[in-house]
């Protein structure tokens, strides 16, 4: 048996939602900073890329552009368009932002929720098989 196969796709889940937190944390921390602009990626065609086509950039020469690390790419990364521009060029809405936050804070619990069910299955399992 492969954990893989047993939590699906929700351990990559849970790391990109983690990864959005983090982005629309950043656009709240900078909803009065002139200028800033406000970015966001979309979860759930990363998530569909990821489930059928996870290829990875891989450099094998010192010479080569090393490719981004990190969960989401800065290039998966984009800027959002505001429903009303501000005079100073930020584009951060907070109402947007919060909602936002707030529903992928409810996925990301989700996916622990389904997770933690699946462990405390094993465990039974494995209890129930060693007794």
């Amino acid at each position: 048996m492969k954990l893989d196969d047993v939590f699906g796709i929700h351990e990559q889940a849970l790391r990109v939602h983690a990864r959005r937190s983090e982005v629309l944390a950043s656009n709240l921390a900078n909803a009065d900073t002139p200028g800033y602009k406000a970015r966001d990626f979309d979860f759930q065609a990363m998530l569909r890329k990821e489930i059928h086509n996870p290829v990875r950039l891989a450099s094998t020469h010192s010479g080569h552009i090393s490719p981004d690390r990190g969960v989401v790419a800065s290039t998966q990364m984009a800027y959002r368009i505001p429903q009303q521009s501000s005079l100073d060029g930020n584009t951060v809405e907070v109402e947007r932002e919060q909602t936002e936050f707030s529903a992928n804070a409810m996925r990301y619990q989700a996916s622990l929720r389904f997770l933690d069910g699946r462990i405390k299955g094993l465990m039974t399992a494995i209890k129930g098989h060693s007794s």
